[in-house]
């Protein structure tokens, strides 16, 4: 099913079983599709489970168990007690994976934002980790090759000129083609951005995550669109900076897609994650 249309998203949520774990005086909530070995998508800033909403089928086709929480301070979930940044999410998302399964490794897949939780998850847990994949991640030590400017827009009602923004800012950072901005995706990003609750994260803009690829024990499989914003013109860079990893196995570029390359280019992203997920 082409997943197009917020009906579709219900469909898809309707078919979730829906969890939750502690975060601090509240919970923040998980969603699981499927059965079978478990695998883990963590979604980018300003974003929620909905990042991934056209890659679930395909998983769960393949025979995983997909989790996917709405981390803490996005969506559902409350803001994490410790922090405003990826590292005090990655705390309640590590007990929360520990309450869902024990000690039972999984696959962790983390887009923008969310490669950086999942890098912390795995830098802390080596053994929770079976592999890490990492999509579009920020932090490696490379500033974007331009600036990506993006306006407010909560403070202006519904309608054309709102809708204008987000458009606009959905070009600048997330999506490469501006046929794929349509309204789907700007239904999308509304939703989202309107729930984010950690407006003020600074980590993705240091070099954080690649001062800690030395230490990551987990086999690292990587996959970013061709056009992303904050890679344009410099995927050699991209691709000497995550051989700092000693377990550092491919890296898989969608030719034409942009930084949200799961929902822009949805069948090749399957197709690349499921080679990282079946690697020896």
């Amino acid at each position: 099913m082409e997943v197009a249309s917020i009906e579709h998203v219900t469909t898809i949520e309707g078919r979730a079983q829906r969890l939750e774990t502690p975060c601090g005086d509240s919970a923040m909530v998980w969603r699981a599709w499927g059965d079978g070995p478990p695998v883990v998508l963590l979604h980018g800033g300003s974003g929620s489970w909905t990042h991934w909403v056209r890659n679930i089928d395909a998983l769960v086709r393949a025979g995983r168990r997909v989790w996917i929480p709405d981390l803490p301070g996005f969506g559902d979930s409350p803001r994490p007690p410790g922090g405003g940044d990826a590292d005090a999410v990655a705390v309640p998302v590590r007990a929360g994976l520990r309450q869902l399964l024990g000690e039972l490794p999984c696959d962790l897949v983390g887009f923008s934002f969310g490669a950086m939780v999942a890098t912390f998850i795995a830098l802390a847990e080596p053994a929770r980790a079976s592999r890490l994949v990492m999509v579009g991640a920020p932090a490696l030590g490379m500033a974007p090759p331009h600036p990506i400017l993006l306006r407010g827009w909560t403070h202006l009602e519904p309608g054309p000129q709102r809708e204008r923004v987000i458009r606009a800012n959905l070009a600048a950072l997330m999506l490469a083609e501006p046929q794929g901005i349509d309204a789907f995706a700007i239904a999308l990003q509304e939703h989202n951005v309107a729930r984010d609750r950690m407006r003020r994260r600074g980590l993705s803009r240091t070099d954080i995550l690649l001062r800690n690829l030395p230490s990551l024990r987990a086999p690292l499989h990587a996959i970013w669109g061709e056009r992303d914003a904050l890679y344009v013109g410099r995927l050699d860079e991209l691709e000497a900076a995550l051989r700092h990893a000693p377990g550092f196995s491919s890296l898989r570029i969608i030719e034409g897609a942009g930084h949200w390359v799961q929902f822009e280019a949805a069948r090749r992203f399957d197709a690349a994650l499921a080679g990282a997920l079946n690697a020896a």
